[in-house]
């Protein structure tokens, strides 16, 4: 992984010595920042290719490091922290994080999920992938990480974009909560699927008339599809 900059933002300093040893073994380059304010100066000024959060952090928590850096950029984000009760994975996997690990961590196991995570979401996915769609009142821009709704910016959650994006991408597709669990979030959700059927609703309730060309439609006792009528392709 030669040339790949990993921001370590962490105050626990026998944490950063281990993840160091550990990256720059494999050939990452490695930045650190001990507290929230300096990790979001050193992302601005860095523009790493990924970034392990720690929650627990002086001055800004990781909760809003991970707000203000989704507020721009969709790169790579992994938890790795000592708060590990369920509450505190769903939130920060609602964050907008790509994958969470409790300390204490096994650094092997740390370099297979930064990884993984970098294979799904790494440029050359990106660049073969459509990264826009559009419909009658309804654009997605996941480059921008931007929802509009008949032509203005709608403030919405990495998940929830990321969510409606992957059925807008697939239209008249039925996709059941698994499915959907495992092709937006991309593993284990500690959540449970239950987590689909609150995302649907605040979707719906921000895409609610909007348009009378495509829906978001729940096929009772399988998932959800974006349904389009056929008359939107001559719009």
């Amino acid at each position: 992984m030669q040339g790949v900059k990993v921001l370590i933002i962490d105050a626990d300093q026998s944490s950063v010595e281990l993840l160091k040893i550990c990256l720059e073994k494999e050939g990452y380059a490695v930045f650190t920042a001990g507290s929230g304010d300096e990790g979001l100066s050193r992302f601005s000024a860095l523009k790493p290719d990924i970034v392990l959060l720690d929650a627990v952090l002086p001055a800004v928590d990781g909760w809003q490091v991970c707000r203000e850096i989704r507020k721009t950029s969709a790169i790579p984000l992994i938890y790795i922290t000592s708060k590990s009760e369920v509450f505190d994975r769903v939130l920060g996997l609602e964050l907008g994080a790509d994958d969470y690990i409790v300390k204490p961590f096994d650094g092997k196991e740390v370099i297979a999920r930064i990884k993984a995570v970098c294979r799904r979401t790494g440029p050359k996915k990106q660049d073969e992938e459509q990264r826009e769609v559009h419909y009658d009142g309804l654009d997605i821009d996941m480059a921008r990480y931007e929802l509009k709704v008949r032509g203005k910016v709608v403030d919405t959650p990495p998940k929830e974009l990321e969510l409606l994006f992957h059925l807008a991408s697939h239209p008249n597709t039925v996709f059941n909560r698994d499915q959907l669990l495992d092709e937006v979030w991309g593993f284990e959700y500690y959540g449970g699927s239950r987590t689909i059927d609150v995302h649907i609703k605040r979707l719906r309730d921000k895409l609610d008339g909007v348009s009378k060309y495509w829906s978001l439609e729940t096929v009772w006792s399988i998932g959800y599809k974006f349904e389009l009528d056929e008359a939107q392709n001559e719009n």
